[in-house]
């Protein structure tokens, strides 16, 4: 129990001391407490506290001769805190084999101050072993965790390096697991080199040493792989190597990381979180170096088949080559000029023909073109007899009615023109007034023609041509010729 301690209350006044602080927030370094009433305030509240259950792995079991109460530590699992437990030999006695060093156990007990030492310690009444499946529910629910945190996920694996410069190893010290690692490894690879750091793999101080272990190995550089290898065990064996902090340490390095825990059959979950697992340590020294044997075989086989390629692929090549010279163009390469050379003849030849034919075409086109327009020229109408008379302006007159006695006219006939003066009406037109006994129309004029002047040529110019001294107008409706003035009654001819 809490030894009583001194009061509160204001000294007498007899003594000259002034009343002590109430409270922890009201000292000063005028006013302290002095460690009596510290010590004292600790306990009572300590002994206001209800019992409690605390959970943790039990540790340094201390019993003496003669006496009923025994003394052991209580630690937890996870990080390097622990409590003093004090139980009668009975409680302990009541576990039977549960009772090894480094057990889970639950404890349910009365935390006590002693004043007098300042130590706090816990008084228990009861202790009773975690079991299996308790074990293996915390475990799962640990899993369940992790991978909603993606600690599991394989895209955060990473590979292992074909060949390490040295690999790091945390194991027992001196244990199979170490050995069966480097002799597996060192008859697949005998140049490989390790880097071994030797742990506790198991009981309180597993969980600190192979996580310290681990984050050394990782800080190396010249460290390409990290194997966390033990042997088999039981459950409760093998639990550090599913504690949250080793395996938050082991996912938090850089270095891959190969776990090689136990057996096949067991599964911790640093297998979940390692980036490779092995079955067993000796998987483990298989897989993190390549077999020498394997890889020379594999080398000769890629250098035989490197050959073989070369000598079907040159074999190929020169098939092609006998090819290309069998062929006529590189056999008599003059063939091939003499077939081009007759081509291009008779090509030229056939060019030479059509070109011929089509101007012969042309010729006879053109041809008959020119007979058609002498044909529908005006002047095959003047050369049948037939005249145009036009006035001063260059009008054609086609109605007697337009002109009057006196008028100049010019006449175009076929071999040149003429100077035509109007007299007055033709003599068939009076006796055709007089036959009708009506009244004689106004007299027609009538012409007399003088030669009209030739058109005088440039000098140096060649004759027109007959065709080019007529008129080209459309062809004109053919007018009466004209009629001397000294046969007035010849008919028209």
């Amino acid at each position: 129990m809490t030894p009583p301690g001194p009061t509160d209350a204001p000294e007498a006044a007899a003594g000259g001391r002034r009343p002590l602080p109430a409270t922890a927030a009201a000292t000063s370094a005028e006013q302290p407490w002095p460690v009596r009433l510290l010590s004292t305030k600790i306990g009572d509240y300590v002994a206001r506290m209800s019992p409690v259950w605390v959970e943790g792995q039990l540790v340094q079991v201390t019993r003496r001769p003669g006496q009923a109460t025994a003394f052991c530590v209580l630690r937890d699992a996870d990080v390097d805190m622990s409590l003093s437990v004090t139980t009668h030999v009975r409680v302990l006695d009541a576990l039977g084999p549960a009772l090894v060093e480094g057990a889970r156990v639950v404890v349910r007990g009365t935390p006590e101050f002693w004043a007098r030492r300042g130590s706090l310690q816990l008084r228990a009444d009861a202790i009773r072993p975690v079991g299996a499946g308790e074990l293996l529910a915390r475990v799962e629910a640990l899993r369940r965790v992790l991978a909603a945190e993606g600690l599991f996920d394989a895209s955060r694996k990473k590979a292992l390096p074909f060949l390490p410069r040295v690999v790091g190893l945390v194991c027992g010290r001196a244990s199979a697991a170490e050995r069966d690692v480097l002799v597996t490894a060192r008859g697949r690879w005998p140049g490989v080199r390790f880097e071994v750091r030797p742990v506790v793999v198991q009981g309180v101080d597993a969980v600190a040493q192979v996580s310290r272990a681990v984050a050394e190995l990782d800080a190396l550089e010249e460290v390409d792989v990290v194997v966390v290898a033990r042997g088999g065990g039981s459950l409760e064996d093998l639990l550090p190597f599913s504690n949250e902090a080793l395996l938050r340490a082991v996912a938090a390095c850089r270095t891959p990381v190969v776990s090689a825990i136990g057996h096949e059959v067991d599964s911790p979950l640093l297998d979940l979180v390692a980036d490779v697992r092995a079955s067993t340590p000796t998987d483990a020294g298989r897989r993190v170096v390549p077999a020498v044997d394997e890889e020379l075989a594999a080398l000769a086989g890629a250098r035989r088949r490197l050959r073989q390629g070369v000598r079907t692929w040159l074999d190929g090549e020169r098939a092609r080559l006998a090819a290309l010279r069998a062929r006529p163009v590189l056999a008599e390469p003059a063939r091939g000029l003499a077939d081009q050379r007759a081509a291009v003849g008779a090509a030229r030849d056939r060019g030479r023909r059509a070109l011929s034919a089509r101007l012969r075409h042309e010729d006879a086109e053109v041809a008959g073109l020119r007979r058609a327009v002498r044909t529908l020229s005006p002047a095959s109408t003047l050369e049948r007899g037939y005249a145009v008379l036009t006035d001063a302006t260059g009008h054609v007159v086609r109605d007697p009615a337009e002109v009057g006695p006196g008028t100049r006219l010019l006449a175009r006939v076929a071999g040149g023109g003429l100077e035509v003066d109007v007299v007055g009406p033709a003599g068939a037109d009076r006796a055709a007034a007089g036959a009708t006994g009506d009244s004689p129309p106004a007299p027609a004029p009538r012409a007399r023609a003088r030669r009209a002047p030739a058109p005088t040529a440039a000098p140096g110019a060649a004759p027109p041509d007959r065709a080019d001294r007529a008129p080209t107008p459309p062809t004109p409706p053919v007018p009466s010729p004209a009629v001397p003035d000294d046969d007035p009654g010849a008919p028209p001819y």
